[in-house]
């Protein structure tokens, strides 16, 4: 079984152990594929954030043992949609009101998203979110 798949249409998944390494190299492989779709600079930053963020929260408090985690972004013309899918659906993300270790999380993508939300699986949750993006085509 593949777990990376990249097509012609803009499309990327990736199936991550739920794992901090994890969630470190999904960051890594989406930058990576960025760059691969022409997206650079503020646009790139910040998607590579946004996937950072949703993949720490997935490993955090997504995670169930011996279950991954998905990473899937689409490329659109002028956004790039990040998806996170987890196996714990009953572990639904708020953004803190007032974060005091941590929670600033769901802020950040809040702020450099145009819209994110949760939608459930038949096993688990998806968070989204859709960042706004400018990409160079060759």
């Amino acid at each position: 079984m593949k777990s990376e798949t990249v097509t012609p249409t803009g499309e990327f998944t990736l199936r991550l152990s739920a794992t901090r390494r994890g969630a470190r190299l999904a960051r890594l492989l989406a930058v990576q594929q960025l760059r691969d779709w022409g997206v650079t600079g503020a646009p790139a930053d910040s998607t590579a954030l946004v996937v950072a963020e949703l993949a720490n929260n997935a490993v955090q408090h997504g995670r169930v043992p011996g279950r991954d985690f998905e990473v899937r972004m689409e490329r659109g013309d002028d956004h790039v949609r990040v998806e996170l899918s987890d196996a714990r659906g009953e572990r639904r993300p708020v953004p803190a009101r007032e974060p005091d270790e941590g929670g600033y999380g769901l802020l950040l993508v809040a702020a450099l998203a145009s819209a994110w939300g949760v939608k459930d699986r038949s096993v688990g949750k998806t968070v989204w979110a859709t960042v706004p993006t400018s990409v160079r085509r060759p």
